[in-house]
């Protein structure tokens, strides 16, 4: 079979939880002030109470609300395909599969986690949520819930996308949000940041601040973060669950799974339900694999300590992999991986043995994707196609090895958004930018001296 599908009825009702499977515990985030451990009430500013409990949740299975569900329908469950042509253009013996989060009315996996934070928001009697966003997925998929349950969008774009993909921010208007690039000058944050750099093509930790600045700011408003956050990573659990029993339509379990890395929700949530296996000692053997751009090496390069999220370091202290929050990375067409950080969850995770970590430049995960289009049909984002050249590398050693491999990875998001990145890859103009170590270590000297304690 070429693509495995659900029913409807088959959606999953629950989210998974890693929390509780963990090999290790969390280290607690922290006050970005007094960087003592955060209390549930020290967030009420910024996320509504609901996303606040599914934060420190301990429970393994938590229950999506029938109006979430209802909302999924449009495009859940998503497709899992057998990219047997790509298979039989690299001559290799491995079995690849791919789980297609493009369906989405955004176009990527984003929306998973964007309606039941926009859901609880609009049932706590939110009127507008702000954000960040990079590529523009995010934002996307943000101003879509909006649209679904009256509430207020405002997105700051990160301007090095602003300027790459001027449709995202047509779309996200057309869904009724209002975008902004960052930095901006609506902000104190982000004027601070065009006062030193007034060419700053800005970051998503600059867009983070500029957000959690305005939600602060205002009553009615709180924060919607993209990724990072165990809430976010909890709600795109639905794709790794559905995976799961996709393959197992097909008689199939995963030796690799693969994915894409920018704060870690879209390849937490298709790992993760799967290393649930692995961590509970039902299965064995299956490696996990999480591609990054080498522009923004956050696992493979970066440093495990606390950090802020945002550059302003208004939001919580999180315990994770960082280049340091005043990281600004090159400005790759990868947009939606340009963030210093990842999910603690998953860096946890790394830095445990459990999941391995690649960097790859643009010129070759744009090799990859047109490969994939030839042979596939599919045009996917340059995100999706860092998953896409880690998949790629596992089934030519397994080619080389002469054995049989089955590769599952993320396809995140559509690439019809980002044709701009692939003429130039297909004029030979696309750069490939070093990261020399003496930017990362600048980088670090930034870091708050917090130290972790053992939990």
């Amino acid at each position: 079979m070429k693509k495995f599908l659900l029913s409807e009825d088959e959606m999953p009702a629950q989210w998974y939880n890693i929390l509780p499977d963990l090999p290790k515990p969390l280290q607690p985030p922290r006050h970005p002030v007094t960087h003592e451990p955060i209390r549930a009430e020290d967030l009420q500013p910024l996320l509504p109470d609901e996303v606040i409990a599914q934060e420190f949740s301990p429970e393994r299975w938590i229950d999506i609300p029938d109006e979430v569900r209802d909302v999924y329908r449009i495009w859940r469950p998503s497709p899992l395909y057998r990219a047997d042509r790509l298979e039989k253009a690299l001559d290799t013996p491995a079995k690849i599969y791919f789980k297609y989060e493009a369906v989405s009315p955004a176009g990527s996996h984003k929306p998973n986690t964007a309606v039941p934070q926009v859901f609880y928001n609009a049932r706590q009697g939110v009127r507008r949520v702000t954000t960040e966003t990079g590529a523009g997925q995010w934002g996307s998929a943000l101003s879509f819930a909006g649209s679904l349950f009256g509430v207020g969008v405002t997105v700051y774009m990160v301007k090095a996308s602003f300027a790459q993909k001027p449709h995202r921010h047509s779309l996200m208007a057309t869904w009724g949000g209002e975008v902004f690039p960052s930095p901006s000058t609506r902000t104190q944050a982000g004027r601070k940041i065009l006062a030193e750099d007034p060419d700053s093509p800005g970051s998503l930790g600059i867009a983070i601040s500029e957000a959690v600045e305005d939600a602060l700011a205002h009553d009615d408003t709180k924060f919607a973060l993209g990724s990072a956050m165990n809430h976010v990573v909890l709600h795109q659990t639905v794709i790794g669950l559905e995976a799961k029993r996709q393959l197992e339509l097909a008689g199939d379990y995963p030796d690799v799974v693969v994915g894409c890395v920018g704060g870690g929700s879209n390849y937490s949530g298709l790992a993760f339900p799967f290393l649930a296996d692995t961590l509970t000692g039902e299965r064995t053997g299956t490696r996990f694999i999480a591609a990054e751009p080498a522009a923004c090496p956050t696992l493979t390069r970066g440093r495990y300590t606390y950090d802020y999220p945002d550059t302003a370091g208004l939001g919580p202290l999180l315990h994770m992999k960082t280049m340091g929050h005043g990281f600004i990375p090159p400005p790759i067409h990868a947009g939606g991986l340009r963030f210093h950080g990842d999910a603690p969850t998953l860096c946890l995770l790394h830095e445990e043995g459990y999941v391995e970590a690649r960097a790859y430049n643009q010129n070759e995960v744009f090799t990859e994707a047109v490969r994939f289009a030839r042979s596939e049909g599919f045009v996917m984002a340059p995100e999706s196609s860092h998953a896409l050249r880690g998949a790629v590398a596992e089934a030519l050693a397994a080619k080389e090895a002469g054995e049989a491999r089955t590769i599952l990875f993320g396809f995140s998001g559509h690439g019809h958004f980002d044709m701009g990145a692939f003429d130039s890859f297909l004029a030979g103009q696309l750069e490939d930018y070093e990261l020399p170590q003496e930017q990362i270590d600048a980088a670090f000297a930034d870091l708050p001296l917090v130290e972790a304690k053992t939990v």
